[in-house]
C-alpha cells in the first residue's frame, strides 16, 4: 500500500480532530485520540484542547485535571510532560516512566555523591520518605512550602562544577521530580492560573501492575491508531525508546507496512487505512493556530510532508521544539504569537490561496477574543515567535 503527503495531510485533520466535523466533546476525549497533550509548557494543554473541542473553555480543563482527575499530568514520552487519560497511566508508566525514572535517580546520586560521602542512597531514601509524610501530613502542597518542612530538601547540588554554566540547585525540585516519575506523587493545580507551571504536590494512589511489554505494545497500538502510519524512525523518537524495544512491540502488534515518501512506514491496519482514505471527511477544509509543543506540531520526527523544510528554522527552535503554528488543512503555513496588549499576530509563509488567508484571520481573531483576559508567554519560543512578539 502507498500514500502520498497529501492524503497524510488530509488524514491528520480527522485524526488530530481539527477539521470541523470531527472536534471532540470533551478535553478527556482530546487526550486519549491524541495519546496526550504535551505539557512542557501548561498554556499549551489548554490551548491544544481548545482547538480540538467544540465548546473550549479553561474550565473544562480544570475539572478534568483538578476536580474529576480524569487527567494527569506526568513525565512519560522523552522525559516529556505530557496530560494523559488517568486510566491510561499504567500504559504510560510501565511502559516509559518506569525507565526515565531509573535513569533519572542514578543521575541524581552521582550529584549528591559529589558532594560528600553522606550523600548516598541511604540519604536520599530518607529525604524521600520525609518528602512523602509531609505531603501525607499537608494533603497538597507547593515545592517552596514542602521544601521549606523537610530541611534535607533544602540541601543543594552543584551542577557542570567548573563550567561557565554552572549553577547551584535545591535537591527538593529534584527529588519530587523523581518521586512524581516514579508514581508516587502527582502535581495538583497550579499556583496561579491556567498558563502557570508551578504546581501543588499530593500523594499518588499505588500505581496499579503492567507488564513492561504489553504497556510498550498498548502505546505504540495507540500511537499508530492517530499518527499512523509513521517510519520506525518516527516510532523511536516519539516512543524515546531503543530501537529494539519498538521492534519488539511492532511485532506483537502485527502492522501493516506502508510505502511512503520518507520510505517504510508502518499502519495499524491497511483496511482501516483505505476506509479513512476514502472518506469525504479528510477533504474537508479547516485552518488552526496551534500552540507551541502541539501534539500536531510535535507528532513525527520525519516532518516534510506537513512542514517546509526551509520553514523549519523559522518554526522549530534548535533543539527541534515547535513554536506556536498556523495550520492550513494538515500543514504548516506560518505562526502566530501573543503579543503583550494581548493582540494575536501572524504571519503566513506560504500563500494558499484567499480561503485560507481568510480562515487564518478568523481563527485569529476568534483566539484573540477568547484569550481577552489572558497573557501567555511561550516557554521554548522559535526565531519567527520571537520577530512576532519583538
Amino acid at each position: 500500500m502507498r500514500i502520498t503527503p497529501a492524503e497524510r495531510r488530509g488524514l491528520l485533520g480527522h485524526r488530530h480532530l481539527l477539521a470541523p466535523g470531527d472536534r471532540a466533546g470533551l478535553v478527556e476525549d482530546v487526550a486519549e485520540t491524541l495519546v496526550g497533550l504535551h505539557a512542557t509548557d501548561a498554556a499549551s494543554v489548554v490551548l491544544s484542547a481548545r482547538a480540538r473541542v467544540r465548546e473550549p473553555s479553561p474550565v473544562d480543563v480544570e475539572r478534568a485535571l483538578y476536580e474529576d482527575r480524569t487527567l494527569l499530568r506526568m513525565h512519560c514520552m522523552r522525559r516529556t510532560l505530557f496530560v494523559v487519560p488517568t486510566d491510561l497511566v499504567p500504559v504510560f508508566h510501565h511502559s516509559t516512566s518506569e525507565a526515565i525514572a531509573r535513569r533519572e535517580r542514578a543521575v541524581l546520586l552521582k550529584h549528591l555523591a559529589a558532594t560528600g560521602p553522606a550523600r548516598n542512597e541511604r540519604w536520599l531514601n530518607a529525604a524521600e520518605t520525609a518528602a512523602l509524610a509531609a505531603l501525607t501530613r499537608l494533603g497538597e502542597a507547593g515545592a517552596v512550602e514542602l521544601t521549606a518542612e523537610v530541611p534535607a530538601l533544602q540541601e543543594t547540588v552543584v551542577m557542570s562544577p567548573g563550567k561557565p554554566y554552572q549553577q547551584t540547585q535545591r535537591v527538593g525540585g529534584w527529588v519530587l521530580r523523581l518521586l512524581a516519575m516514579e508514581g508516587r506523587i502527582r502535581r495538583g493545580r497550579p499556583l496561579g492560573g491556567w498558563t502557570s507551571n508551578q504546581f501543588r504536590y499530593s500523594v499518588a494512589p499505588e500505581m496499579p501492575p503492567m507488564d513492561p511489554t504489553e504497556a510498550r505494545t498498548e502505546l505504540l497500538r495507540l500511537w499508530l491508531a492517530c499518527y499512523g502510519p509513521g517510519t520506525l524512525e518516527d516510532l523511536t523518537w516519539w516512543t524515546g525508546w531503543p530501537n529494539g524495544q519498538v521492534r519488539e512491540a511492532l511485532g506483537r502488534i502485527g502492522p501493516a507496512e506502508v510505502e511512503m515518501a520518507e520510505g517504510t512506514g508502518f499502519a495499524l491496519s491497511a483496511d482501516r487505512l483505505a476506509a479513512e482514505l476514502g472518506t469525504d471527511d479528510a477533504a474537508t477544509p479547516w485552518a488552526a493556530l496551534l500552540p507551541g509543543l502541539d501534539p500536531a506540531t510535535m507528532g513525527w520526527k520525519h516532518r516534510d510532508w506537513y512542514v517546509d523544510p526551509a520553514h523549519r528554522p523559522l518554526l522549530y527552535d534548535s533543539a527541534g521544539n515547535g513554536g506556536p503554528t498556523v495550520w492550513w488543512n494538515g500543514e504548516i503555513v506560518g505562526a502566530w504569537a501573543q503579543r503583550a496588549d494581548g493582540e494575536i499576530a501572524w504571519r503566513l509563509l506560504v500563500d494558499r490561496g484567499a480561503e485560507a488567508r481568510d480562515a487564518v484571520e478568523a481563527e485569529a481573531a476568534a483566539l484573540q477574543e477568547w484569550l481577552a483576559h489572558h497573557r501567555m508567554v511561550t516557554r521554548f519560543p522559535a526565531p519567527l515567535t520571537k520577530e512576532l512578539t519583538a
